[in-house]
């Protein structure tokens, strides 16, 4: 059996419950001949149900160790393997059209996504595992406590979906918490304006978000519109994608 040792600096907990994992892979759904790319697939449970479905495959990974495991466990398949930090991969190299997929170390989630923010007009659809609290947050609506500066992000340029749990004897050595796997699509019509913009809006909205939003945006200037007066009493999240680009496209 494939035994790679985790390492505790990136975070690793390997997968080895093969029903999840297959679910995982299921739940993306790239048409054939696409780019598809596995974010850390560590031993490989995650591409093995990849190579099955996708007759190309490109595999992102840090660890020395399990490069050389993925090049012997998958030799003689078309898997493709960049040796690389995936927070310093450039997805802009491998055109358009993206669907990413991965079971994410925790510690790398957050960054990730601001990533793939960056690169949101290329990439088409992404599954992922991460820490269940962090999915349930991307995916919460307004209003709810967990709801906040990914929710929107996110939201904004992708439909959302939690689509399983997972618990933490599903991985070697077991996490301390629940995990969580999440589908994103990219909207059929995506707003367009400032990311720039729209990041510093939301950003310093929740960063005071006990604050109404006349006071946590008074350091931001707006253009004067009947629309924003019903917004500036509310706090950052009672509002939702919509007012958020509304505020942003208001911005002086």
């Amino acid at each position: 059996m494939h035994n790679l040792k985790p390492k505790k600096q990136l975070g690793q907990h390997f997968l080895r419950d093969t029903q999840a994992a297959r679910r995982i892979v299921d739940a993306l759904k790239a048409p054939e001949g696409a780019f598809v790319a596995e974010i850390g697939p560590g031993e490989g449970v995650l591409t093995g149900f990849l190579l099955e479905k996708y007759s190309a495959l490109t595999a992102i990974e840090i660890d020395t160790e399990a490069v050389q495991l993925l090049n012997q466990r998958f030799a003689g398949t078309s898997l493709r393997i960049v040796h690389t930090d995936v927070l310093t991969w450039d997805p802009a190299g491998e055109g358009d059209h993206l669907y990413l997929i991965g079971n994410l170390p925790y510690n790398i989630s957050s960054p990730f996504f601001f990533l793939m923010l960056e690169n949101r007009s290329r990439i088409e659809e992404g599954v992922f595992m991460i820490q269940k609290e962090v999915a349930e947050r991307i995916c919460a609506p307004p209003g709810s406590k967990t709801y906040g500066i990914l929710s929107v992000l996110l939201q904004a340029f992708f439909e959302v979906k939690y689509v399983f749990s997972v618990p933490p004897g599903a991985f070697r050595p077991p996490p301390k918490v629940m995990s969580g796997v999440i589908r994103l699509v990219k909207r059929a019509e995506v707003p367009d304006i400032s990311f720039a913009d729209f990041k510093k809006v939301v950003k310093t909205a929740f960063q005071q978000r006990r604050k109404t939003l006349r006071n946590a945006l008074s350091g931001l200037d707006f253009e004067e519109n009947p629309q924003l007066e019903a917004l500036w009493p509310q706090r950052a999240e009672q509002l939702g994608v919509a007012e958020f680009l509304l505020l942003t496209r208001c911005l002086k």
